[in-house]
């Protein structure tokens, strides 16, 4: 089975910071959004659990409480050679 790529996540939470965190847990941006949608949708938590925070070198599970997120962006190339946020 083929490694998964490594996808940058960066959520955008009412009236906080910014979080970006590396993730390799989907096969791609489409299985990404996918996951974030549907637990947005249920109402619950997304669960990480090949994720690297601020570009720790460990990787680590991560549960990302959604309940006050305003959006979510997911890309491919690093949040800061991406250029501004949406």
């Amino acid at each position: 089975m083929p490694e998964n790529n490594v996808l940058v996540l960066q959520f955008r939470p009412v009236g906080g910071e910014e979080v970006s965190v590396l993730c390799a847990d989907f096969a791609g941006q489409r299985e990404a959004l996918d996951a974030v949608g549907r637990a947005l949708d249920e109402g619950r938590s997304l669960l990480l659990t090949r994720a690297r925070y601020d570009r720790e070198e460990d990787e680590n599970g991560m549960v990302i409480n959604l309940a006050n997120v305003v959006s979510v962006r997911v890309s491919t190339t690093d949040i800061a050679a991406a250029g501004q946020y949406l």
